[in-house]
């Protein structure tokens, strides 16, 4: 009998599989996680093949360590997805694989997942319901629960008040007993159980959006929901979510960023208490991240709601996909797996044979190419969803003639306080942390700089600490400048910190809250601010691009754009784009209820196009500008782009990596149809103490640039570069 020998895939940056001998495998763990000895360490791996042979001798090979047979597997579909990212974005399977499992499936120990205890309502229980007291409301709650399917004794702790204390005495009265699964077993759809809460009366351009999405729910369509801000995209969301439960498939819902996720989990809840709603994002604790994974993927949960990582949340039933606020660029991974996750959606859609809705009120110009070329399909709405509520109207300050301090105009200033003494609430948005972008000299101009990033070190006030917000290196404030030795330091521009402390002096009496990273680093904070504000016991919020975009706050009726103008005069070329799509987001956050709304934006090029476009609300205007300027250019859409990006202590050996990348760069054949750009500086040269550039590579089409790559990428790693990092970077946001 020859010996089995598992070939299995790393969570490392090779492109190689490793052989590892495996007496108990068979084809069958082919898709298990096994643990695996690698140097000295123990890793946890993917099996990808079962083999009876290796290029290895046999006394060269370790054995493999164990196979984690409790924890479900890779399926086909799976392996299938891996593999695409693994084409496309030329990156190996193995952290591919691997970085999109909980970080606890991911460990070196045997993992066990716990065993789901299902609650069941006995005999007994069914009889006691009928002659149950009124005045027994949690019982009463319960059992009818329970008497349409048995549940999870987790999910009747989520829907159901003092939950662990009412479970007790039902199982005391013998009225509900308990079964034990595994949390992971498959587990079939109940029909019984499809309880929908129902939502406001849709409007006509909602209403024609969710029939022609349900009109093709049983195959893969591509659909584009664009509509202004406040149209009620949410609300299509729900209704076609709740037409996919009904025919007993499952939802995935992706959302930017982490701080959007529970104000949208709150709208499943309520809207389905029956269906089982569950995250998917890096904030969340081990152990509930991997339950909530592995009710995913047994089926047992219906809705999963994360950021970008969800997407790889195996669902065996899935019905559709949504990807709300498709343009926003938190989609698009930036570090080791450079993926965007709004395109993988789209091909996971196809892959599975279901539709994919991707909503924005700003989309993509990638996304209106594809409806263009009828690749997409859009669906329009043109209305606010509240009947009453109407687009804010859009003013400018102009800060040629009007005078700021710390950053704040007096017509703002007025403005907010009229605003909160009507009983309303408003909101000022500025793009930067910190107190102050910098510090400088009053007398010869120096600026500290992180010693490790070619960066200046931004100025936290409240903690006294000059951050770098690159690599987070920290320094106390100088007493002197250490050019001229004067000890005038004064601030340099503006943050959120110091808008935030600049109100609080102009309007003491007013309650104030700051959201952006720093005021929101412990776990739930954000969502504490978000609710205060709904609950009207704030009277404005100052914060970055976290307050943009996703909130529904109806009594908010100001918006304030603090340093409007810092997006204009950045070299890249999306960067007006970007600028465009956050300004009318954050000014769609004023009247969405039947209170009119207004924004304030202050600005030194009030009549720049640009700002024009925001003012009219009309982004289709921009759209068409932008898109001409990219065809003449020929750039994205028009054009398709990967960027080898590389990083070394030394200079010396970027440039000998550099070289050896344009050398290997004359691919036969490619001429004509893939232009590659010299190496140059990246726009941060310098960053955590290593040197960095960049390589641009261009070409008209997709499939020659990807010829391209899948002929150059090997050539590079033909050398081994012990002294420099580097990656590829297909579809580059940043560039």
């Amino acid at each position: 009998m020859k010996m089995r020998i598992a070939q299995v895939a790393l969570d490392l940056p090779l492109e190689k599989n490793f052989d590892f001998l495996a007496p108990d495998a068979d084809v069958s763990d082919v898709g298990r996680l096994a643990v695996v000895p690698f140097g000295n360490k123990l890793l946890s791996s993917v099996i990808v093949d079962v083999v009876a042979e290796s290029d290895v001798p046999l006394d060269k090979l370790k054995a493999l360590i164990h196979i984690q047979r409790a924890l479900p597997k890779f399926s086909a579909d799976d392996f299938a997805l891996i593999r695409f990212c693994q084409d496309y974005y030329h990156h190996p399977f193995g952290p591919i694989a691997l970085n999109g499992l909980p970080p606890a499936m991911r460990s070196v120990r045997l993992v066990e997942p716990k065993k789901d205890r299902i609650a069941t309502i006995t005999s007994e229980g069914q009889l006691a319901l009928v002659s149950l007291s009124p005045r027994a409301v949690a019982q009463r709650s319960m059992l009818e629960a329970l008497q349409q399917a048995p549940q999870p004794a987790a999910l009747l702790r989520e829907r159901h008040e003092r939950a662990a204390a009412t479970l007790r005495t039902l199982v005391e009265k013998g009225w509900v007993e308990f079964q034990e699964s595994a949390s992971h077993q498959p587990v079939q759809p109940d029909a019984k159980r499809r309880t929908h809460v129902t939502g406001p009366v849709l409007n006509a351009g909602q209403q024609a959006a969710v029939s022609a999405v349900t009109g093709h729910l049983d195959e893969f369509v591509s659909f584009l929901l664009s509509g202004i801000t406040g149209s009620g995209k949410t609300e299509v969301y729900l209704r076609l979510i709740a037409e996919v439960l009904n025919r007993g498939r499952q939802a995935l819902v992706l959302m930017p960023e982490i701080n959007l996720t529970p104000q949208f989990l709150r709208h499943l809840q309520s809207r389905f208490p029956d269906s089982r709603v569950v995250e998917q994002h890096s904030g969340m604790a081990d152990v509930p991240r991997m339950s909530a994974y592995l009710d995913a993927e047994s089926g047992r949960a219906d809705i999963v709601i994360g950021t970008r990582l969800a997407v790889f949340t195996p669902m065996p039933r899935l019905g559709i996909i949504v990807v709300d606020e498709e343009h926003d660029a938190s989609f698009k991974q930036q570090e080791g797996f450079r993926y965007s996750a709004r395109d993988v959606a789209v091909f996971r859609a196809s892959q599975t044979g279901c539709p994919v809705v991707l909503g924005s009120a700003t989309p993509s110009l990638e996304s209106l190419q594809n409806v263009s070329r009828e690749r997409f399909t859009e669906l329009k709405l043109p209305d606010r969803a509240a009947p009453n509520a109407v687009l804010p109207k859009v003013d400018f300050i102009d800060l040629n003639t009007e005078r700021t301090e710390n950053g704040l105009s007096a017509a703002l200033i007025k403005a907010l306080d009229e605003t909160v003494k009507r009983g309303e609430q408003a909101l000022v948005f500025i793009n930067r942390r910190g107190y102050s972008p910098a510090l400088v000299c009053a007398q010869c101009g120096w600026m500290p700089e992180c010693k490790r990033c070619s960066a200046r070190l931004v100025f936290h006030q409240s903690e006294r600490r000059l951050k770098c917000h690159h690599c987070g290196y920290q320094a106390r404030i100088p007493s002197s400048c250490s050019e001229c030795g004067s000890h005038d330091m004064v601030p340099a521009g503006q943050g959120t910190e110091r808008v935030e402390i600049a109100l609080r002096a102009h309007l003491p009496n007013v309650r104030i809250a700051r959201v952006d990273r720093d005021s929101t680093r412990r776990r739930g904070s954000a969502e504490k601010i978000f609710e205060a504000a709904a609950a009207g016991e704030l009277d404005i919020l100052v914060g970055t691009q976290m307050l943009s975009k996703g909130h529904d706050f109806p009594r908010i009726t100001l918006v304030g754009v603090v340093n409007a103008d810092g997006g204009m005069f950045s070299a890249d070329f999306r960067a007006a784009e970007r600028m465009v799509a956050q300004l009318m987001q954050v000014a769609g956050r004023a009247g969405r209820a039947d209170l009119p709304g207004r924004v304030l934006i202050q600005t030194r090029f009030a009549g720049h196009p640009l700002y024009q476009a925001v003012a009219a609300q009309d982004h289709a205007r921009f759209a068409a500008i932008a898109m001409a300027e990219r065809k003449m250019a020929r750039l994205p859409p028009f054009t398709f782009l990967a960027l080898l990006r590389a990083e070394a202590k030394t200079a010396a050996a970027l440039a000998d990596f550099m070289a050896h990348a344009v050398e290997a760069a004359q691919i036969p054949g490619s001429e004509g149809a893939v232009f590659v750009w010299d190496p140059v500086p990246a726009p941060l040269s310098r960053k955590a103490g290593l040197e960095r550039r960049q390589l641009l590579v261009q070409s008209d089409g997709r499939g020659s640039l990807q010829k391209f790559l899948a002929a150059w990428l090997p050539r590079l790693r033909e050398r081994e570069w012990r002294a420099v990092k580097w990656v590829i970077d297909v579809d580059p946001q940043e560039v």
